[in-house]
């Protein structure tokens, strides 16, 4: 392997992770995907190797256990990371605040040190738009101030972010890239990998496809009477491939070092604004479903409103979301119909 051309993909097991790797391996990089499988599964893996038709190496590694990540660093060449692993679960981290600073901070600071110490420069880190917490002005750019994180997991992306930051102005060498993902949904067309959520969905199109295969009895839309359009929250949903695609400008931007300078950030959205119920009632047309959902309170830690202003990723990155809210929430409900052998 070229270590230019290859990048270790941590939690690549994961809903984005395993779509990054197809994309990666599209755009002609190789991969090395590490994963604990702790929120993820090992047929993702497979799915990615049915897709772009070749083998891909995979080990069960967590993160947080610095000796087993040290040992990948020496048994693979490669120049740049994408740290995915993480724990994710809004409500999870204010119920366990330690399990969430424990692991999403540790595995990324061993992350960082074992790059600093082998000499690899590419770190891009997987934020996210909850870093912006209730913005006072939307749509919101880079330039917007953070908010104080409203849960735990969104603590760890600001601090993360943080000791990104820090890093690559102290270690010569060290560039970071951080992508703040807005809503990731959708699938591969393929309908061979997807989101896989372990127990009861926190994601609303997860739990809308579960709704439409009879998983779920009922849907639920956490409020309706925010100061929005319909009542309920406005949020940016990015296509999943559209966004693995982002990870591919932001690693051609790192190793053609073009980048302006050590540590960078750009959000990674559509820039257009959808309801929750217009996101309900697309489902439903484009795929010639009626859903049962109903009306419940508002929901704990819920911003009424956030989308990105993609300008800076559109222009400065080259990249741009294409795929259509349509084209996307059909593949979302093909794939729940693959792994649920629905015809």
């Amino acid at each position: 392997m070229n270590s230019n051309k290859t990048v270790l993909i941590s939690g690549g097991a994961g809903y984005i992770g395993s779509h990054t790797a197809v994309e990666l391996i599209n755009a002609g990089y190789d991969v090395v995907i590490i994963d604990n499988l702790s929120n993820s599964d090992r047929n993702a893996v497979d799915g990615v190797r049915d897709i772009v038709g070749r083998d891909i190496p995979f080990e069960v590694v967590d993160t947080c256990d610095r000796a087993a990540l040290r040992a990948v660093f020496d048994r693979y060449a490669f120049d740049s990371v994408i740290h995915f692993a993480a724990f994710k679960a809004v409500g999870e981290s204010v119920a366990e605040p330690l399990k969430y600073y424990q692991n999403n901070l540790v595995s990324f600071m061993n992350i960082v040190e074992l790059m600093k110490e082998t000499g690899r420069p590419n770190v891009l880190f997987s934020s996210s738009a909850t870093v912006y917490g209730e913005a006072e002005v939307l749509p919101v750019t880079e330039q917007t101030p953070r908010q104080p994180a409203t849960s735990p997991y969104g603590n760890t992306k600001q601090i993360a972010e943080d000791i990104l930051r820090d890093c690559c102005g102290a270690y010569s060498g060290l560039n970071g890239i951080a992508l703040r993902y807005f809503n990731p949904i959708g699938a591969h067309p393929s309908a061979l990998i997807g989101e896989l959520p372990r127990g009861v969905p926190n994601n609303l199109v997860p739990f809308i496809t579960q709704t439409a295969a009879g998983i779920r009895p009922m849907l639920s839309i956490f409020g309706n009477d925010y100061d929005t359009p319909d009542g309920t929250c406005l949020r940016d949903y990015i296509d999943v491939v559209d966004l693995a695609k982002a990870h591919v400008a932001a690693v051609n931007r790192m190793v053609g070092a073009r980048m302006e300078s050590s540590y960078e950030i750009f959000n990674i959205g559509t820039g257009r604004p959808v309801s929750v119920l217009e996101l309900i009632t697309t489902f439903e047309k484009v795929n010639d479903l009626k859903l049962p959902y109903q009306y419940t309170a508002r929901r704990a830690g819920d911003v009424p409103a956030v989308w990105a202003d993609t300008t800076r990723a559109n222009e400065v990155l080259g990249w741009k979301a294409e795929r259509s809210l349509d084209d996307t929430l059909r593949a979302a409900w093909a794939w729940e119909k693959h792994i649920r052998n629905i015809k």
